[in-house]
């Protein structure tokens, strides 16, 4: 051994114990959390999420060889001095919270410290999260003025909300050497939760590639639950970072993204909620995003865009996006308190954004024309036509949950279908075979109008099948580009893409896209190989948006980001097919489709006990076994074998003839009562 590896093996034996604030949650928080997982099984080994609230990096990676690595047992302690005056310990995966350094030095100086979520902005400056738009968001210090050892830990209003990349740096101006003897982060993250991994659902098939998929989905969304008290600071800071601000209420609250913005954002609730249920399970953060919605609401009815501190405005698709962010909670939990608590309030919402429909189209005349980040809105524009028709349908069955009456159950459906003939009629581009972006004459048929068309059913057979086919003129190897933010790939909108063509019953064009662009990024090796990222540019560079004057730079894009976590949701209720249509799962559909898949299982939790599938296609026949919780009822449709040829079906033996519905080569039949069954079909 090197003398001086030698030396520093001697240190790390008489070093102190990492200096460490973790209890078994978060800080102060009640753990609230389940204590393990529902669904125990070989599939655990797919989840990223640590086993400890406070880990250690996994290895040291060399700057000036990146892909030199060495194992973290062989490289702490890890000295610098003159020569060598700069190492970076990677994680492994995505991490955030609170770091603590243990050091000896043998004269005086600082040490720097410097985050990255992905390999590219490896340096001595932070990548960019402070929203600012001055640059990289600089290092942290600890400073020293003698020989001795020390303990830095990281200020609370310091805490780092995602990173996998950590630079330690030496500045000194004699020949001062440094030992690196410990580091360790405290986890912020799911702040509620003792056990990381304490998974409420899960998924397993044929392909490794979308299992890893739907896990680094479920990660991100974990990564994205976060200290009520640890938003972006707002005003924001010109240099360094904070993140300090109150977001909402109780202690636990889903935002937009770990590293930035860290704030509720309902519009990514349109993706996350869904996959948050099938996969974690943690509904607390969701509710709470969703109840600051409604506590911030103003006198007109309006949501804001964002929650505090931001608290941006002007946004009619995202007020909607909270609209059905609460029928999404009230579908999953049956959470009737908290409708009933805000029910008024929805009614009053309902009232603000349908008052925008011009009588004389039927369509919606969008004036808060903040969005997404597509590049224009505003007038007719279509993508906000087809959420206003989710919104309406959505809002018709919370009017029956909630027991409503006044009729407003049916007044809503019946406006949604006003909205859907009036869609058709005017936003419609039969030469092309989709959706303008608008009312008006455009060129422009843009992803995430057309995407949501297919999603929410406002288009019948024929021009589901034109548009699903039309949406794959703007694949590229690596993804799509939404041509109403050209250049760029939105894993946001594409999520919406691929549960669309879901919907369209195109699994193979949905696992296609799903293998292109999630695919692409997760085996990205200078990305984080364990999250979802915000978006990226047609030529591979994580520079989302910058080529449109968004950003000051390309680090500034969140590699964790659970508006991309669509894939989670989408392998669950589409490809595995088991979906609940009724709070809490009293009722529920079990729909399978196989693409080139030849098995998959799964299931989630819910408050009535535990719902799973499982099913392995042959040759010639499949077979299905599901569990669904007593007292329940659902529907089961079953795939043809060959198209065109009604199959036989048999249920625990049993050969089902009767009460069978054929439609588009799917049987449907009935099921109730609950327990454990088992389905062949040839």
């Amino acid at each position: 051994m090197a003398p001086v590896r030698w030396l520093h093996f001697l240190l790390s034996l008489v070093a102190l114990l990492p200096v460490s604030r973790a209890q078994s949650c978060w800080r102060n928080t009640t753990c609230s959390g389940p204590r393990g997982t529902a669904f125990p099984g070989p599939w655990e080994s797919n989840i990223y999420a640590p086993s400890s609230r406070t880990v250690s990096p996994r290895r040291i990676l060399s700057i000036a060889s990146p892909n030199k690595t060495a194992d973290y047992e062989e490289s702490i302690p890890y000295a610098l001095h003159m020569d060598e005056a700069m190492v970076v310990f990677d994680f492994g995966v995505e991490v955030g919270g609170i770091v603590t350094v243990n050091y000896t030095t043998t004269g005086p100086g600082a040490i720097g410290m410097a985050f990255s979520e992905a390999k590219n902005w490896i340096g001595q400056s932070s990548d960019s999260s402070n929203g600012a738009f001055k640059g990289p968001d600089g290092a942290l210090y600890a400073n020293f003025t003698k020989a001795g050892h020390g303990a830095f830990v990281m200020p609370d209003h310091k805490l780092r909300g995602g990173f996998r990349y950590m630079t330690v740096f030496l500045i000194s101006d004699g020949p001062t050497c440094v030992h690196i003897e410990n580091i360790s982060l405290e986890i912020a993250f799911q702040p509620t939760w003792s056990n990381l991994r304490a998974y409420q659902g899960y998924f397993n098939s044929s392909d490794k590639l979308l299992n890893r998929i739907w896990y680094s989905g479920a990660y991100t969304l974990q990564t994205n639950a976060v200290p009520v008290d640890t938003g972006r600071q707002v005003p924001m800071v010109e240099e360094g970072w904070a993140n300090n601000g109150t977001l909402g209420p109780g202690d636990t609250i889903l935002v937009d993204g770990a590293k930035r913005d860290r704030a509720v954002w309902p519009g990514d609730m349109g993706i996350a909620a869904p996959s948050v249920f099938v996969s974690t399970g943690d509904l607390e953060s969701v509710k709470n995003a969703l109840q600051v919605m409604y506590n911030t609401q103003a006198s007109n009815g309006a949501f804001d865009e964002s929650g505090p501190p931001l608290s941006q405005k002007n946004s009619d698709t995202y007020h909607m996006w909270s609209m059905v962010g609460t029928f999404n909670y009230v579908l999953f939990t049956n959470d009737t308190e908290f409708l009933l608590k805000n029910w008024d309030k929805y009614q009053k919402a309902m009232d603000f954004v349908y008052g925008k429909v011009d009588n004389s189209s039927g369509l919606l005349n969008v004036t808060g024309t903040r969005d997404w980040a597509r590049w224009q809105q505003g007038f007719n524009n279509t993508q906000a036509q087809m959420i206003l028709y989710h919104t309406l349908k959505t809002g018709s069955r919370l009017a029956k949950w909630a027991e409503d009456t006044k009729a407003l159950s049916g007044r809503w459906e019946h406006q949604a279908e006003d909205l859907r003939r009036a869609i058709n009629e005017h936003c419609w581009d039969e030469e092309y075979g989709a959706f303008k972006d608008n009312a008006t004459e455009t060129s422009l048929h843009p992803q995430d109008a057309n995407s949501m068309a297919l999603l929410y059913g406002v288009v019948g057979k024929d021009r589901a099948d034109r548009i699903s086919e039309t949406l794959t003129q703007n694949w590229t190897p690596i993804g799509a580009v939404a041509p109403e933010l050209p250049e760029n790939i939105s894993p946001f909108i594409s999520s919406f893409e691929v549960q669309g063509h879901l919907n369209a019953r195109q699994p193979e064009r949905a696992l296609d896209l799903i293998r292109r662009s999630w695919g692409w990024y997760l085996r990205n090796p200078n990305g984080t190989e364990s999250t979802v990222i915000e978006g990226y540019l047609r030529n591979g560079t994580f520079g989302y948006r910058s080529d449109r004057g968004y950003m000051y730079d390309e680090s500034y894009v969140s590699h964790a980001h659970g508006w991309s976590a669509g894939p989670t949701s989408a392998l669950t209720n589409y490809i595995l097919g088991l979906t609940v249509t009724s709070p809490v799962g009293l009722t529920w559909k079990i729909a399978p489709q196989f693409g080139d898949l030849k098995s998959a299982e799964g299931g989630f939790m819910t408050s009535l006990g535990k719902f799973s599938v499982s099913w392995e296609k042959k040759l010639e026949h499949y077979t299905l076994h599901f569990v669904v919780p007593q007292g329940t009822r659902g529907n089961l449709t079953l795939p043809y074998i060959r198209s065109g040829e009604e199959p036989s079906i048999t249920i625990d033996g049993n050969d089902i003839y009767r009460g069978v519905y054929y439609i588009d080569d799917t049987a449907t039949v009935t099921v109730s009562g609950g327990g454990a069954h088992k389905v062949v079909v040839r």
